[in-house]
């Protein structure tokens, strides 16, 4: 129980006092496209009902079958968009999860809308690993679900080929990454409460501290050991003129206790102790509050127009995360019409 807080002290203390506005590594070389190989295999559709199914999709690069938690359209007379939702370091297996934690069904009740949540990814930055890991396994999530994922799921939902992702913690700049890949297939990105940078000594070695002291995984199997340039290559800030045309949200709060601190707050079933969700919570939404402003200010320079939603209070918990997704829906829904 005492690596995750140490690992997020140390993201919140290194993004705090020592983050680079911009990665220092060298510029972007050129992405070589990735072999494709075949899409998913629908294995299963277990019908909840007729707001909720949970398809059951097998990925061939990783070997496996992943549960994709869906919400349905309120009118599937005709073919839908379809939003992809990533959830946090625990990739929703641990409980922690967009449907669980906030009431996303009730919110997109009345919206017109496939909503894809797909369960898993522990601590794998939602990117393809160059190797196996002895402690995470086979990563292949870039591939998934940028490639095998889209075209089955949309057939089985009756889509229209529209889509957009958003993401939050971890997977806040994964999902920036996942659209610079995969030019053409997302219209809309959200972000919130992450860090969309990679390459800078800092950040990377943050992000290796999570993987190992949390899930005891090596990121040397992941982007390589410090040099590789694939950790330019994930690196959102880096690359963020590749994110140009895109509908983009960026939400952050400050980390100074917020509304959800306040003595009875309503607060989800097993949320954090209150302390923890103060300290913790707040010095970890401080540290990504720089890297978003930092994406932010990097995206103005390009003149790549960006929607922000930056809050003066708020902790990196999940009803401040339900705020955000009320927030970027007018982004996203620009991006799917």
């Amino acid at each position: 129980m005492k690596a995750p807080r140490l690992t997020a002290t140390m993201l919140a203390v290194g993004l705090l006092f020592g983050l680079p506005a911009i990665a220092t590594a060298d510029p972007l070389a050129p992405v070589t496209e990735q072999a494709r190989g075949p899409v998913g295999t629908i294995r299963g559709i277990d019908k909840i009902d007729d707001a909720r199914w949970d398809v059951y999709v097998y990925s061939p690069s990783m070997d496996t079958e992943i549960k994709i938690q869906v919400i349905r359209p309120a009118d599937t007379s005709t073919p839908r968009p379809t939003l992809y939702m990533l959830n946090g370091a625990g990739a929703g297996v641990d409980g922690a999860n967009w449907l669980a934690k906030t009431d996303i069904v009730d919110f997109f009740a009345d919206k017109n809308v496939n909503v894809a949540m797909p369960v898993g990814g522990y601590l794998s930055y939602y990117t393809d690993w160059e190797r196996d890991d002895p402690k995470l396994g086979r990563n292949k999530w870039q591939t998934f679900l940028t490639h095998e994922l889209p075209p089955v799921l949309d057939e089985a939902l009756g889509a229209n080929g529209i889509s957009a992702i958003g993401g939050l913690s971890m997977s806040a700049g994964s999902v920036l990454d996942l659209a610079i890949h995969a030019p053409g297939l997302y219209r809309g990105v959200a972000s919130y409460s992450g860090c969309a940078q990679t390459s800078d000594p800092v950040t990377r070695t943050f992000i290796r501290a999570l993987v190992q002291l949390r899930g005891g995984g090596n990121t040397d199997n992941m982007w390589g050991p410090d040099g590789d340039p694939r950790w330019v290559e994930h690196d959102p800030l880096v690359n963020a003129d590749k994110l140009r045309g895109l509908e983009l949200f960026v939400s952050n709060a400050s980390g100074l206790p917020g509304p959800y601190e306040m003595p009875g707050a309503d607060r989800p079933a097993g949320s954090p102790p209150l302390a923890d969700q103060i300290v913790l919570g707040g010095l970890i939404e401080a540290g990504s509050n720089t890297c978003a402003h930092n994406l932010v200010n990097r995206l103005g320079e390009l003149g790549i127009p960006v929607t922000t939603d930056f809050r003066p209070n708020g902790t990196h918990s999940w009803q401040y995360w339900q705020d955000a997704l009320r927030a970027s829906w007018p982004t996203l829904e620009r991006a799917l019409s």
